[in-house]
């Protein structure tokens, strides 16, 4: 018989790897509904950080902010999802976007 494991942890796991939860992170942006990306990020807070309770005083964040930051109705300020980044051991980043024409207004 084969083995399972449920999915929650399987992602949990998973998530653990830093470069794994960037590729996450990254996905969840991509999509670009705030709501999935903020459920994505308390996934990630979950298995890097040891869970909300734990990563508040690493990150400086209020423990109840950070609960409505990582809620589906939740929109981080940059400041806090920098501050949560950075305690996760990850980064923000802004790339330009890659497309056939560039519209960049000094060419």
């Amino acid at each position: 018989m084969t083995k399972t494991i449920k999915y929650k942890d399987y992602l949990n796991e998973s998530l653990k790897d830093p470069e794994e939860a960037a590729e996450y992170l990254n996905a969840a942006l991509e999509e670009g509904d705030l709501s999935l990306f903020t459920l994505a990020l308390k996934d990630v807070v979950d298995a890097l950080g040891g869970g909300v309770g734990a990563i508040a005083s690493k990150s400086h964040l209020n423990r109840e902010s950070l609960y409505k930051m990582l809620s589906k109705e939740g929109n981080p300020r940059l400041s806090s999802l920098s501050s949560l980044m950075d305690s996760l051991g990850l980064e923000v980043h802004i790339i330009a976007k890659k497309s056939e024409h560039s519209n960049h207004p000094l060419k």
